[in-house]
């Protein structure tokens, strides 16, 4: 039995990282960008966006971050992608509709591309508690980044080591719609439900 798991070591010269940063709470987020930039920094990543191991993606707000980093990960440019933002809880539902609908689409977006796709969007009840996250106590950037250097090396090892096909012609298009067989009363027994 093999056991895989990503590494922080080695040459990462060869890795390509997008960053796609929600602009609302920016007080937050360029905090979050430099513990990102730091980790990727002592790892031997090259952090200046002229050199192309590292692109930058502004967009609106954490709502909109899911959508570019699909793009991203589908491009097939890049070995992770890290999503930073942060929705700050007030006194509306508007925090439980970004903050689920931003979570939902991250994971949609590594899942149905095989790219990791890093949730780097704090989701917090207070200013202060993003701020704690983002550099007062420790900064959270720092752990989205090493997430990504992880998980990008565990990916690598899998597809150079596993004889399974990661070819996405063995993939459905993710915008292709499955026929669910149609249940009707007679399959279902009301017994088996409480």
């Amino acid at each position: 039995m093999a056991v895989f798991e990503g590494t922080f070591a080695g040459n990462l010269s060869n890795l390509r990282i997008a960053i796609v940063i929600g602009r609302f709470n920016d007080l937050v987020t360029d905090k979050l960008i430099s513990g990102c930039q730091d980790c990727l920094k002592r790892h031997g990543i090259d952090i200046e966006p002229d050199n192309g191991q590292v692109d930058y993606v502004w967009v609106p707000g954490s709502y909109e971050v899911a959508m570019v980093a699909r793009q991203l990960a589908f491009s097939g440019g890049y070995n992770a992608i890290i999503c930073l933002g942060a929705v700050i809880r007030g006194q509306t539902p508007h925090f439980d509709y970004v903050a689920g609908e931003a979570a939902k689409g991250i994971a949609a977006a590594s899942f149905q591309s095989g790219v990791p796709v890093i949730f780097g969007i704090l989701t917090v009840d207070t200013m202060q508690q993003a701020l704690e996250r983002a550099g007062i106590k420790s900064n959270l950037g720092w752990n989205y980044a090493l997430s990504a250097l992880e998980m990008a090396s565990l990916m690598q090892q899998l597809k150079n080591n596993l004889p399974i096909s990661t070819s996405s012609t063995d993939l459905p298009p993710a915008n292709e719609t499955i026929a669910l067989p149609k249940v009707t009363g007679q399959n279902v027994s009301s017994s088996e439900y409480p």
